[in-house]
């Protein structure tokens, strides 16, 4: 406890993602009160043409409850730069 999964675009180098798990490491021991030893972090890059049906429709559009940030952009109309 916690687990957190972050999807995005391939393209980010190895530092990026040691970099980005480290920070959400921070700020989730920091926020959340809890030990960093709990804490995980995994990584998916997903490309932007499976975009829509492996992160949008399953893991926004139909959980949008859950959601504490929501997206800006309809994934159909999404910059697919990284």
């Amino acid at each position: 406890m916690p687990h957190i999964i972050v999807k995005l675009y391939p393209g980010r180098t190895e530092e990026q993602k040691i970099s980005l798990a480290e920070a959400i490491t921070k700020d989730v021991v920091e926020i959340a009160k809890c030990k960093e030893e709990s804490v995980t972090v995994a990584i998916e890059e997903i490309g932007p043409e499976q975009w829509a049906e492996k992160v949008y429709k399953p893991d926004i559009l139909n959980n949008e409850s859950s959601l504490y940030k929501k997206p800006g952009a309809n994934p159909s109309k999404q910059d697919h730069s990284i």
